[in-house]
């Protein structure tokens, strides 16, 4: 059984009997005046964006009555890694062996406040800001030990708990030299840390210990959660969007499903609560078929859904305006093209769940949200509640990227709690209601137009893109849960959120002197919010595209004809990487071979992607044989961790790239399983070989959402390659090839 949340952090520190106290008076960084020392160390500027709220040693580490360090991270567990990554740089700074170093990841009013685990901030975030409080720490403990030793620092080495001097035989240990206190020290730029060439862990592939209990089916997930005496609830869900409930008749309730418990109707949000799981799954059932609600017609044909994205847009929002885009396009040879994406599913392998607890006043929730202040901050709006009665502990999920349904299974967890107090109330969303209720990622249309000079360079490039939001997260507005909207009192949505990330790398990396980008925001008919990538997947899927066909245009090489447009070292680098991996591959007829480039959001990391594949030409069908990766995120904290990340983005983005669709009628979502939405299954998944470039002395770039946007560009040139079919509609469907 996972164990329940550990006491507030507060309350640990009581019952220790722990007294927080601060070491100012030791001034500065040590070893500034000291060469012999600095050049042991390296120094950091600015302070991580985590450290503007919690800039306390204290509140990211903590030392034991046992010596152990546990650190404090506001960001969630997803599949990314993130606790392995604050635990190698934390346990780097202090010189502590890895299994002296936890993590506590995520729980309100223990943790930092980080927000969301979004936009591939980890590591660029969290896990620098444990890095910076770690060496602070050590900074401090150098400082005492020095005074209590009676020793110079330059004397002293820290090393697994214990300050030993390097002259004679004395020692301290930290929880010594502590006497129960934890270092409030406050963390302040330039701080020292160890230099790159004397690294232990930081650099190194260092395995996650959770992926050996996922394989053997260990507990693990927020699914897997169980309480003494918990009870078991469901959630009805309407038809669509707009249904109103007319009629329920629960009245025989009890008697066609034994141990039912209560039945919470809360205008048209309708739930159950049972003593089992599976009376529950009955139960709702039941009430389903015993139940009548309005079915009014709420979306478009989908055949006509791109028309009525461009029909319902707004005025254009120009974002990018350099040099003189209509007059060079009017002087050199042009081309236009129109690339669209569909709206996609996070396709979370476990359906929303979560479990909350009414007692004494306080909610106390468990959830795999991504960001549960934010969470908190819904959830006391929806309930009228003071967030301080709301406790969140994270717990993983069967992870997806971006904004799915945890925050949704909460709100639904928390109004049944709060209606039936005193248990713990377990809620596990349906296969069908994940696919059909939860946010998916927007569609998009990008029209592109390019020229070409004389000398076959681009001499303007103009991208318009029509975009939905991209994050409608959960936040102060209690509208974002999807719970409030359906209550005997509605709260709708305030706003339309991000809408920013759908023009995300919307405007092209190369040097272009002549360059334009417009966003045409549109409200559209489905549910949606940030998926992996945001909107940068649609839009270097369209430029990586583009770029492939004006090289054609041009007569040139595609990966040549990228060099020539980009200035930036780092990114010529990833190209050349990836031309290198695949220069001994020989194709054969019907196979091609296709090449993209991205740098993510334009100013993180940056990554190449080839991908080999072969079209069978009568039925149309994609096999993709080889995928290959060149990605240069800076210094690499967890070499395992950042190859696995660009390895799943690329097997994800394929899946997206051939299979996925969400599809409707005009009165409800059809894609409801894994057969009206397929995706990339085990035995489809080819080899992938990822390379990455570790450049130690450069700084962290966030590397989760990287390379996914290119991978889809990639297949679609080498689908080109393969067979002289250019694709700019997605997905890559057979008949889509074959026609």
């Amino acid at each position: 059984m996972i164990e329940p949340a550990i006491p507030s952090r507060r309350k640990f520190l009581q019952n220790v009997g722990y007294i927080s106290v601060g070491f100012s008076m030791f001034g500065g960084c040590i070893g500034k005046t000291d060469p012999a020392i600095a050049a042991r160390f390296d120094y950091l500027g600015d302070l991580p964006r985590s450290m503007n709220q919690a800039n306390q040693v204290n509140a990211w580490l903590e030392v034991s009555a046992d010596g152990r360090v546990r650190v404090f991270s506001g960001k969630v567990e997803l599949g990314q890694g993130i606790r392995v990554a604050v635990q190698m740089v934390a346990a780097e700074e202090l010189d502590m062996e890895l299994d002296k170093v936890t993590v506590h990841l995520a729980e309100t009013d223990v943790t930092p406040n980080e927000g969301y685990t979004a936009g591939s901030g980890s590591i660029k975030s969290s896990a620098m800001s444990v890095r910076y409080a770690a060496a602070t720490a050590r900074t401090t403990l150098l400082q005492l030990a020095s005074i209590k030793l009676e020793l110079p620092i330059e004397n002293l080495a820290l090393y697994n708990g214990v300050i030993r001097s390097t002259v004679d035989k004395k020692s301290v240990t930290i929880q010594d030299l502590l006497e129960g206190a934890q270092i409030e020290t406050e963390v302040k730029s330039p701080v020292q840390i160890k230099s790159k060439e004397d690294h232990k862990y930081v650099g190194k592939a260092i395995p996650r210990e959770d992926i050996k209990k996922m394989v053997l089916g260990e507990q693990v997930y927020i699914q897997d959660l169980r309480f003494p005496g918990m009870v078991h609830a469901r959630v009805v869900r309407p038809p669509n969007y707009r249904s109103e409930l007319e009629h329920l008749d629960d009245s025989e309730l009890n008697h066609a499903v034994p141990g039912i418990i209560k039945t919470v109707i809360n205008g048209n949000f309708v739930g159950v609560i049972a003593e089992r799981e599976y009376q529950a799954v009955k139960a709702a059932r039941y009430l389903e078929m015993h139940s009548k609600w309005t079915t009014p017609e709420i979306f478009p044909a989908q055949e006509k859904l791109y028309d009525h994205i461009r029909n319902i847009a707004e005025t254009p929002e120009n974002i990018r305006d350099d040099g003189d885009v209509r007059v060079s396009l009017e002087q050199g040879r042009t081309l236009k093209a129109t690339y669209t994406k569909p709206y996609i599913k996070h396709g979370s392998m476990g359906p929303g769940c979560a479990v909350a607890l009414y007692h004494q006043g306080i909610l106390h929730v468990w959830s795999n949200s991504q960001g549960i202040y934010p969470l908190r901050e819904a959830l006391a709006a929806m309930l009228k509640m003071d967030t301080e009665k709301i406790h969140i502990v994270s717990v993983p999920g069967a992870g997806c990227y971006g904004h799915s349904t945890p925050d949704d299974a909460a709100a639904d967890a928390c109004l049944l709690a709060l209606d039936y107090p005193g248990k713990h109330i377990r809620v596990q969303w349906s296969r069908a209601d994940e696919h059909a209720w939860e946010p998916y990622g927007s569609a998009i249309i990008a029209d592109l137009e390019a020229s070409l000079t004389e000398s076959g360079k681009i001499g303007a490039w103009k991208s318009d893109i029509w975009t939905d939001s991209h994050s409608t997260r959960p936040n102060k507005d209690p509208g974002t849960l999807l719970a409030a909207r359906y209550l005997e009192n509605p709260m709708e949505m305030q706003s339309r959120g991000y809408r920013g990330g759908g023009h995300r790398n919307g405007d092209p990396y190369y040097a272009i002197p002549n360059l334009q980008l417009n966003a045409y925001y549109y409200d559209g008919p489905l549910r949606v919010t940030s998926l992996r990538s945001l909107g940068a997947f649609a839009n270097i899927f369209a430029i990586e595209s583009f770029m492939d066909e004006l090289a054609d245009k041009a007569g040139k090489d595609p990966l040549e004809f990228r060099l020539e447009h980009l200035e930036d070292q780092r990114a010529i680098a990833v190209i050349q990487k990836v031309k290198d991996l695949t220069a001994d591959q020989v194709m054969a007829a019907g196979t091609g071979l296709g090449y993209a480039f991205g740098r993510y959001k334009n100013n993180d990391a940056y990554v190449a992607i080839a991908v080999k594949l072969a079209v069978d030409g009568t039925s149309g069908q994609v096999s993709i044989i080889k995928m290959w990766a060149a990605i240069d995120v800076g210094e690499v904290i967890n070499l395992d961790g950042i190859k696995n990340q660009t390895e799943g983005g690329m097997i994800q983005a394929a899946s997206w790239t051939l299979n996925e669709q969400v599809t409707f009628d005009q009165q409800k979502i059809t894609s409801t399983d894994w057969s009206t939405y397929p995706i990339l299954r085990f035995n489809d998944i080819p080899e992938v070989e990822v390379a990455v470039i570790d450049r130690p002395h450069e700084p962290v770039l966030g590397g989760g959402e990287a390379a996914g946007p290119p991978t889809g560009a990639a297949i679609a040139n080498a689908i080109f390659r393969a067979c002289g079919k250019r694709i700019y509609d997605l997905p890559v469907t057979p008949g889509k090839i074959s026609s």
